[in-house]
């Protein structure tokens, strides 16, 4: 008998530490609506705009994404170099209905989905995260490409101008 309740102490505590180590980028009791303003208000002030990852902890596309631009050094430093980045939460404990309706049901694209304001909150793009794959994740190439065209700068009428 003690050996049965050593096999399953050690089971529940091998399981604990695994879900532990699940990455948490994404907060359930979050205010989106707050956290937005708040995300729009900074890039006012640093003359970026704002990128929502509208996605969840259980997402693997989501993690992967996240991945990417954290650990790939160029795709970093130009989405916080362009961006104010927020991470919105979509999942069993909270959808977030009422602020994704406000921002055109972006989750009819499947998760994660990216919608980029300006920085006085106005809905810019919203980006539907399918394109922005290769293969099991998502290409350097085509997420660079995605910022670029949405950037400050992108949308700067200056920059056409001869």
């Amino acid at each position: 008998m003690k050996k049965l309740f050593f096999i399953a102490l050690i089971t529940a505590f091998t399981l604990s530490s695994k879900a532990q180590d699940k990455p948490h980028i994404y907060n359930p009791d979050a205010d989106a609506r707050t956290d937005i303003a708040a995300a729009v208000k900074k890039a006012a002030t640093e003359h970026k705009n704002v990128l929502l990852q509208i996605g969840g902890n259980w997402c693997i596309w989501c993690l992967r994404f996240n991945d990417l631009v954290t650990n790939d050094a160029e795709l970093n430093k130009y989405l916080h170099d362009n961006y104010v980045v927020l991470h919105v939460n979509y999942s069993k404990e909270n959808k977030n209905e009422a602020v994704l309706a406000s921002l055109g049901y972006p989750q009819r694209f499947g998760f994660p989905v990216f919608v980029v304001l300006d920085d006085k909150g106005n809905r810019l793009h919203t980006q539907n995260s399918g394109y922005l794959e290769q293969g099991k994740g998502h290409s350097k190439e085509k997420v660079m490409d995605f910022l670029k065209g949405w950037s400050p700068a992108a949308l700067d009428p200056k920059s056409y101008e001869k």
